[in-house]
C-alpha cells in the first residue's frame, strides 16, 4: 500500500481548465483562505510549513475535529478546508456534509493516508471537491488548493478509476429508488451521456478528446453542460451520479 501511495501521489492533477498557479488570488484580489482540519498537531504544522511560502494562500484557522472545523467554517468562511477523514467526535465525512450544506461557498479537500479509503470516497459523496493523499508533493498540495478554490475538482484520473472499481459494487445495482432513466440522465444528449460515461471510467479531458477524436476545448464544453444538467458542482459529483442512477454498471 505504501508503494501505491507514493506512485499515486505523483499522478497529474485532473486537467479541468482550472486557474493556473498563482493566478487564483490575483483574480480575486485577495489570498485564498484555508482552514487546516486534522487531529494531529504535527500534521497541521507540516501543512502550514508547506503552504506558508505561497503568497496567494493564507491559513486562517486550524481544527482538531470535525465540530471545530464546522464552527470555523461558519465563523471564518474560508475558501478551502483541508479535511482529515478520521478525527475524534464529528469525523471528517460528517463535517464535510454539514459544511457543504451550511457553507456552500467553502470547498472541502479531503486528505487521507490511504489511496483506497472508503471513508475518503464517502467524503466525496458528501460534497467534497477533492481527494489527495497526505504524502502528496508540496507543490501539488498548493496547486490543488488553487484548483478547488477556482471551482474545479481535484482527483487524479488514476485514483478515480481505482476508487470506482473498488466501490462501484457497493452502489445500488439499479440506483435503488433511482432509475437508469433518471430525469437528469435523460436530459443529456447522446454525446453528453457518452462523455459522462468516459468521465466515470476515470478518463481526463485530454484522454476523452483523444478517444472521441475531438478537441480538448470541445470536451470541456460538454463537461460543463453535463455538470449543469446534472446540477452538480464538479466532475467528481457527476461520476457519483452516473453510478447511483445505474448509468454505469
Amino acid at each position: 500500500m505504501a508503494d501505491a501511495a507514493v506512485n499515486d501521489a505523483a499522478d497529474p492533477i485532473e486537467d479541468t481548465g482550472a486557474v493556473p498557479p498563482g493566478q487564483a488570488a490575483a483574480g480575486r484580489g485577495r489570498p485564498i483562505t484555508v482552514v487546516l482540519a486534522d487531529d494531529q498537531a504535527l500534521m497541521r504544522m507540516g501543512f502550514r510549513m508547506v503552504l506558508d511560502p505561497a503568497e496567494d494562500i493564507e491559513i486562517v484557522g486550524e481544527a482538531s475535529d470535525g465540530a471545530t472545523a464546522l464552527a470555523q467554517a461558519r465563523a471564518l468562511k474560508p475558501d478551502v478546508i483541508l479535511m482529515d477523514v478520521r478525527m475524534p467526535g464529528m469525523n471528517g465525512i460528517d463535517a464535510t456534509a454539514a459544511i457543504t450544506q451550511q457553507c456552500p461557498d467553502t470547498k472541502i479537500l479531503i486528505l487521507t493516508t490511504f489511496d483506497l479509503d472508503e471513508y475518503a470516497f464517502a467524503g466525496l459523496r458528501a460534497g467534497a471537491s477533492g481527494f489527495l493523499l497526505k504524502d502528496t508533493r508540496p507543490g501539488e498540495l498548493a496547486e490543488a488548493i488553487r484548483t478547488v478554490a477556482s471551482g474545479e475538482a481535484v482527483v487524479s484520473p488514476r485514483i478515480t478509476r481505482r476508487m470506482l472499481e473498488m466501490f462501484a459494487s457497493h452502489l445500488p445495482e439499479n440506483g435503488g429508488s433511482q432509475s437508469p432513466e433518471d430525469p437528469r440522465i435523460a436530459a443529456l444528449t447522446p454525446r453528453e451521456r457518452e462523455i459522462l460515461m468516459l468521465m466515470a471510467q476515470g478518463l481526463s479531458n485530454s484522454e476523452i478528446a483523444d478517444r472521441l477524436v475531438v478537441s480538448a476545448t470541445t470536451v470541456k464544453t460538454h463537461v460543463g453542460n453535463v455538470l449543469a444538467k446534472l446540477d452538480v458542482r464538479d466532475r467528481v459529483q457527476a461520476v457519483v451520479v452516473a453510478y447511483e442512477t445505474g448509468l454505469m454498471r
